[in-house]
Parts: C-alpha cells; sequence; structure tokens
C-alpha cells in the first residue's frame, strides 16, 4: 500500500498492510529538533525519512496580526489579543455585554474572500506529495471562537440566560467558516482527501458543557460544516481535546469518519473502550499520550504502547501523537520509536 492507500483503508476501518501513522503539527520549534535528529532539510525530508502517511495542509489565511484561519476573528478588548500566539477564549469580548440580537451587525466582520487567494489556496495543495494523503487544516472552531466573542464565561451564560444572542453570534461564526472553506475546498477539487476541524470542549475529566447544550447550540453547525466538506467527497476528521466520549455518538451522528485525538489518559478515553463502544461506525486518530507517554517515557515503551494500538485497532486508528501539536519537549528518539514498524 502507498501512503494515501493507507490511510483510507485505516479511517474506513478496511484490512491495511499497518494502521496508517502521522506526526501530528509539530511547533516551529519541536520540527528544528526533529531536522537536527533525523538529519532532515524540512518537513516534506523528514515525512520521508519517518515514512508518514498524511501531509497537512494548513488554510492560507492574510489578515494581520495573527494571518491564520483558527484565529480569523479578534473579538478580545485587550490590545494585541489578536495575535495567534496570545490569542484567549476567556477574555472579554466584544459582545460581553451586548444582549440584542440584532446588534451582531456592529462587530466588523471579516470577509474571507477579501483575505484568502484561491491560486494560493491552489499552490499550497498542490506542494503535498502525490502520494501522501492530503489532510486541510480547516479548523472551522465556530464554539471557541463563540466563546472568544464574549469571553468564555459569559458565553456560556448567554447560552443559558441569552439564547438567541448566543445564537445570532455563532450562526455568523458559522457563516464565516463556510465562506473560508468553500474557498478552499473549490481551489483543493481532485487535490484533498480529508480535513480536520473541530472545538475543544472535553477536558481531563469529561465535558465543558452538557451534552445537551452541545446539542443545541454547538452541533448543528458542526454537522452543518461536515455536511460541506462531505459534499466535496472529503473525509472529515473531528478534533476535540479531552473526554468525549458522551458525545462520540452525536459526531458519528453529523457524519464524522474518525475522532481525534484519542486522548487515552482522558476520563472514558481509554482505546480498549472506545474500540469496543464505537470500533465498527467511527475511526480514531491519536492513542500515543503526549502528557506523559513522549514526554517522559523511554523509546522501548512508546515502541510497546504502538504495538498494543496496533492489537486493539489492527485498522480504523490512525496512529499519532495524542494531540496534534507536537511540542518541542518530546524528545527525537520517542517520535522514531513511535514511527517505528
Amino acid at each position: 500500500m502507498d501512503h494515501r492507500e493507507r490511510f483510507y483503508a485505516t479511517i474506513e476501518r478496511r484490512r491495511v498492510d499497518r494502521p496508517a501513522s502521522w506526526l501530528g503539527l509539530p511547533t516551529h520549534e519541536a520540527e528544528k529538533n526533529l531536522f537536527g535528529y533525523f538529519n532532515a532539510k524540512n518537513i516534506d525530508e523528514l515525512k520521508r525519512k519517518i515514512d508518514d502517511d498524511i501531509y497537512p495542509v494548513d488554510v492560507p489565511y492574510n489578515n494581520p496580526p495573527s494571518n491564520h484561519i483558527a484565529c480569523a476573528f479578534n473579538f478580545a478588548w485587550k490590545e494585541g489579543a489578536g495575535d495567534y500566539e496570545k490569542r484567549t477564549l476567556t477574555a472579554p469580548g466584544f459582545f460581553m455585554d451586548i444582549s440584542d440580537p440584532s446588534a451582531v451587525g456592529d462587530f466588523k466582520w471579516p470577509d474571507p474572500a477579501e483575505h484568502m487567494s484561491s491560486d494560493e489556496c491552489r499552490r499550497a495543495i498542490k506542494k503535498a506529495p502525490s502520494d501522501m494523503a492530503v489532510l486541510g487544516v480547516m479548523w472551522s472552531c465556530h464554539f471557541q471562537d463563540a466563546c472568544s466573542a464574549f469571553g468564555m464565561e459569559t458565553a456560556l451564560v448567554k447560552m443559558m440566560a441569552e439564547p438567541e444572542m448566543f445564537r445570532a453570534v455563532i450562526d455568523r461564526i458559522t457563516g464565516f467558516y463556510l465562506k473560508a472553506n468553500e474557498i478552499f475546498y473549490e481551489a483543493g477539487k481532485g487535490k484533498l482527501d480529508a480535513v480536520l476541524m473541530g472545538n475543544d470542549f472535553g477536558s481531563q475529566a469529561g465535558l465543558m458543557l452538557s451534552p445537551g447544550l452541545l446539542r443545541k447550540f454547538i452541533f448543528p453547525g458542526t454537522k452543518t460544516l461536515i455536511d460541506q466538506a462531505k459534499s466535496y467527497g472529503l473525509k472529515v476528521i473531528h478534533h476535540s481535546c479531552g473526554s468525549v466520549a458522551a458525545v462520540i455518538d452525536d459526531l458519528i451522528d453529523a457524519g464524522a469518519d474518525a475522532i481525534h485525538p484519542m486522548q487515552s489518559l482522558a476520563a472514558g478515553m481509554e482505546p480498549q473502550r472506545l474500540k469496543i463502544l464505537f470500533g465498527d461506525r467511527v475511526s480514531f486518530c491519536g492513542g500515543v499520550d503526549v502528557q506523559e507517554l513522549l514526554v517522559k517515557g523511554t523509546p522501548e515503551e512508546v515502541r510497546a504502547r504502538v504495538k498494543e494500538l496496533k492489537e486493539i485497532f489492527p485498522t480504523g486508528c490512525i496512529i499519532s501523537p495524542s494531540h496534534e501539536a507536537l511540542l518541542p519537549d518530546v524528545p527525537p528518539e520517542n517520535v522514531e520509536a513511535m514511527f517505528s514498524k
């Protein structure tokens, strides 16, 4: 199997020569460490050396100071909060004291067409190797952005006390992502295989808000965004950190092909349990713990964990770190062990 064939077979839970693997999204400092260890000049060369199966492509988005699709809205009052590295969901937001849904237009909403170029999107996608699965990193984090729009605590109160106000804001955010994603999907027709999208609504111990609130306010937008990706024939990997087992059925119903990450130290997210409960209906991505194992473990322990995951999931699990962002505190020897065959 080549990398793309292995990806499709894994995510579709068909027989594979080995389950697909993915490095995730190393930070700049982590990349430097890996380049030095593997004697690689760039990320493409690194992926070849470790035999990675997935090639992520960030959505080109040009709007200072963030220039990042996951930080497209400068809701926070704090100066400099639009910086991608300084963003926060808890700072007071533009809509914090607004209760009238008709005032949603008072914010200066960005138009994705003014900050995205179809040609630039095509060039970014074209850089991906032809034999690897090409993953558009869309994020489309409508819930997290809604939290930022009010400030997280206020947003959660608005859901219950002023639901129409919350809905007006999150619907406007969802509309932004639908337009931005369409630009990228049209540019990538025939070249994209899958997309990564989602929101963080899980903590280490459980959900940050009730399943009922997620179903009422968040998952309708999630389904609309997934439906759009599916209309382009794309596989959808849905991201949320933390313990999300209580709503995996909902994500399956929304059309997710894989749940990311399988954060195995979070409550109820043990691989054996997830395989039993959901393994015939959805695939997973993750499982190699970044909280303890990859940071503090030995290469032998990492190899043992990967072997265990492959025994639990002969297919249906993309072997990957249990968080998409690989940090520089992960020794390169453990990354090498994660990809050992």
